[in-house]
């Protein structure tokens, strides 16, 4: 491993691209570009290099790193559409981005996701590590090679072992009429740091946060070009320059921020922030587009041993740790894998096809993931009843909302500790409308799944919302959708692709080149100007490896 680097000599160096963000997609572009040995390059990360630590590493301990020194902690403003409640938005602050706080999943969305902003390098950031036959016919594990990537930097596996109700998963899905997906890569639905760390063309600077992009005019006044960043570590602030390109990677809530911190942006939200406006961009930091997911709780078999019992007995989360440890597998190896993608289950869904949908096409729209534990910040455990909860998650969200700077206040301009304000607003205008709807029809198409064979063998009363009447069909979820709807951590779009509309209708070109500033892209889930039916993390990799093979086609010619 590379030795640390102070701040001074870190702003010593001559750096051909700089990354802001050591991130998901940060670091994919840093090992790309710096294989290249003539090519050096800088990677600021806010957060600290943390390779160790088991919160984040080890599988069974998904969602612990989250509310710790490893989250930004941000929330949202108070949402109508959720009766005002604030949302918490967690976001990753540490080597590796908030890749360290998600739950591992790696999956992909449908074809069709892809096809409106070109298709992203899937195999290339993968190499997958096929099943056994024996683990194909105990979990249903099934995949076909062809889609899956061999030789990339990210192992991809299926768990080592599974939890109990995915045991039961696939069959009960089936007798409800939900079919299995043999082949769910095809289309229809730190690692690149670690390796490469000792290349001497390739510095990383971890607790600097950047305040801004540097932006100079050029020789003849016409042109805004990015020649570096001012970033504070240690207390003190540093300038650090760059010979071609800044590379903003600091993610969907903020790359915005960073641009308007810089003078890009919305002339309204920048002039009001007190800065000088550089480049009317109006997209930056619209077009915030998030899933949405509800939790419903029930009660499961008391023999079954979840990530609960682990938190509430030290002896049996030791155990736990030492089976990982030795043979890494037992509870502390299982992810959550009872999920499937269905469509929306509602009654007036020739309505919802013509305002959100092309007729005809197939679009997964709810996500259905179930396993032990309660995950609801809502619901609290009785003591000496096991839990299992439903995650019901909205794909395709007509909602859009925003992400930007506040306003200047008495001490001054706005400035990278003031926290952006992040407003998705949920369920609001005619498209949250239908996003509500949808969101409380799931509700009744996930409900019924419990009380169907073979997973209701191991299912309870329906713990949280309490049943008015249970598993009916009828059952009003309105209220319980309005009350208890939360982020589902996949925001994507404040730094939008603008494809033919360009900068009117988005913040980069299909480059990712930022409009109106030479020398400076965004690459990250910020770029993506629809969602997908997925979650995003194997998308924004392959986002980044398409992006550094654009760089480097850009650097040859």
């Amino acid at each position: 491993m590379a030795t640390p680097i102070t701040a001074s000599d870190f702003c010593k160096r001559r750096f051909d691209y700089l990354i802001v963000g050591g991130g998901t997609a940060g670091l994919v572009v840093a090992a790309r570009l710096s294989e290249d040995a003539n090519i050096t390059v800088g990677v600021l990360e806010a957060g600290p290099a943390s390779f160790d630590d088991p919160l984040i590493n080890v599988p069974g301990r998904f969602g612990e790193s989250l509310d710790t020194k490893y989250d930004w902690r941000f929330e949202t403003v108070p949402q109508a559409g959720l009766n005002g409640r604030k949302l918490p938005w967690p976001r990753g602050k540490v080597l590796g981005g908030t890749s360290a706080l998600n739950f591992m999943t790696w999956n992909r969305g449908n074809r069709e996701d892809y096809d409106a902003w070109g298709g992203p390098f899937f195999m290339k950031t993968e190499s997958f590590q096929e099943p056994s036959p024996t683990h194909q016919a105990q979990y249903r594990s099934h995949f076909t090679a062809e889609f899956h990537g061999k030789g990339g930097p990210i192992t991809s596996v299926y768990s080592k072992e599974h939890s109990v109700p995915h045991r039961y998963w696939h069959a009960t899905l089936n007798n409800i009429g939900v079919e299995t997906n043999y082949s769910h890569f095809s289309g229809s639905n730190l690692a690149h740091y670690l390796p490469n760390s000792a290349r001497e063309n390739l510095v990383v600077l971890t607790e600097a946060v950047v305040n801004q992009i540097v932006l100079e005019r050029d020789t003849m006044g016409n042109e805004w070009i990015a020649k570096g960043v001012i970033f504070t570590s240690g207390g003190e602030e540093y300038t650090v320059r760059t010979l071609h390109e800044v590379i903003l990677s600091a993610g969907s809530v903020q790359s915005p921020q960073l641009l308007e911190l810089s003078g890009v942006g919305n002339p309204s939200v920048i002039q009001a922030a007190g800065i000088a406006l550089k480049v009317d961009s109006p997209n930056v930091g619209e077009n915030l587009q998030e899933h949405m997911m509800t939790a419903m709780v029930y009660e499961i078999d008391s023999s079954i041993i979840g990530p609960d019992d682990l938190r509430a007995d030290p002896k049996l989360a030791e155990a736990a740790d030492f089976t990982y440890s030795s043979s890494q597998s037992g509870i502390r190896a299982m992810l959550p894998c009872s999920l499937s993608y269905v469509p929306d289950p509602i009654s007036k869904r020739d309505l919802v096809l013509a305002k959100q949908f092309s007729p005809g096409s197939k679009r997964d729209q709810i996500e259905c993931l179930f396993d032990v534990g309660n995950w609801s910040p809502y619901f609290k455990s009785v003591p000496g009843k096991k839990y299992g909860t439903m995650l019901t998650m909205l794909q395709l969200p007509l909602t859009k909302g925003s992400i930007h700077i506040p306003p200047k206040s008495l001490l001054g301009p706005s400035g990278i500790k003031d926290k952006p304000v992040i407003d998705p607003q949920y369920f609001a205008g005619g498209g949250g409308d239908v996003d509500f709807t949808i969101m409380v029809a799931a509700q009744r198409f996930a409900d019924p799944i419990f009380c169907t064979s073979p997973l209701s063998s191991i299912i309870g009363t329906r713990a949280f919302p309490l049943a008015t009447e249970l598993h009916d069909a009828e059952e009003d979820f309105a209220g319980f959708v309005r009350d208890y709807t939360i982020t589902d951590w996949h925001p994507i779009g404040t730094c939008g692709m603008g494809g033919s509309a360009g900068i009117a209708a988005g913040v980069v070109d299909e480059r990712l080149r930022v409009y109106g500033v030479k020398g400076l892209r965004v690459v990250d889930a910020s770029i993506m100007p629809l969602h997908i039916r997925s979650h995003p993390q194997a998308t924004v990799y392959t986002i980044a490896e398409k992006a550094a093979s654009m760089i480097l086609e850009d650097r040859r010619e």
